[in-house]
């Protein structure tokens, strides 16, 4: 494993997790059973993956660089066990991947670079997925897990928040990974709602609100939504036009969207 570890490439934004501590933590919260339906995202040299083959009777991993599939293809410990899916994640076809069986549960220490797209990407497949549980960089779970009225609510706030429940289980540093990366990392456990607390009529309608809603943070409600929803209409959910973006719930851009969907 550590041979590889040593070959990583920018392009693909890879940072080997390597940190036994920090691994055993992620295991745990997921509290696995033998017959869970796993899909590891980006194993690089098998950190998180021989962890879970020892746990698990079958995984699948999705795993785009053609020498860590060539690495993976020649593990004798985990042939019969493993199905290796070479391919770009953000093109994975969740549903057929699931197949007839239970909800698939997504784990890994994904690449900086394609995190928030690939989260997008998943979340479009709720109904497929019982939890996802993800290293990303600490921003993004910051962002990810952020409360209204605060500096790091925004677009990614609502959007992971009106799919998921969001919990923010740990920081990791740098020191933890090889190479080390230039910022701190964090862990972050999503977990499809079953039921939405609350549903936008017209899921397009409701990002696009959002999106135009947190487009110039320091300005009002009623200039940044202007030609999308009338002050009127603010005002009759009992919405102050006056306010901001950050300081809106989830609930509060659900409804203001259902006015106009």
């Amino acid at each position: 494993m550590s041979q590889y570890a040593q070959q990583t490439k920018k392009r693909f934004g890879q940072h080997f997790l390597h940190d036994r501590g920090v691994i055993e933590r992620m295991l745990r919260a997921l509290s696995l059973s033998p017959t869970d339906r796993v899909v590891e995202i980006g194993p690089g040299s098998g950190a998180l993956t021989f962890p879970l083959l020892e746990r698990l009777n079958h995984l699948d991993i999705v795993e785009i660089d053609r020498d860590v599939i060539s690495w993976w293809q020649q593990q004798t410990p985990a042939q019969g066990k493993l199905s290796i899916h070479a391919q770009d994640a953000l093109k994975l076809d969740i549903p057929r991947l699931r197949g007839a069986g239970e909800p698939l549960r997504v784990i890994g220490n994904l690449p900086y670079n394609i995190s928030t797209p690939l989260l997008f990407h998943l979340l479009e497949y709720g109904s497929d997925i019982r939890d996802m549980l993800f290293m990303l960089q600490k921003e993004v779970v910051d962002r990810i897990t952020a409360e209204p009225d605060s500096s790091d609510y925004g677009r990614l706030s609502v959007m992971m928040q009106y799919f998921c429940a969001t919990s923010y289980l740990m920081k990791v540093g740098p020191g933890a990974f090889n190479p080390p990366p230039k910022v701190d990392s964090a862990v972050v456990y999503l977990k499809p709602w079953v039921s939405l607390p609350y549903t936008a009529h017209h899921l397009a309608t409701f990002s696009q609100l959002v999106a135009q809603a947190f487009s110039q943070r320091r300005k009002t409600l009623r200039n940044t939504l202007k030609g999308l929803v009338s002050a009127e209409q603010m005002e009759s959910v009992g919405i102050d036009p006056s306010r901001r973006a950050e300081t809106l719930a989830v609930k509060d851009f659900v409804q203001l969207a259902n006015l106009i969907s």
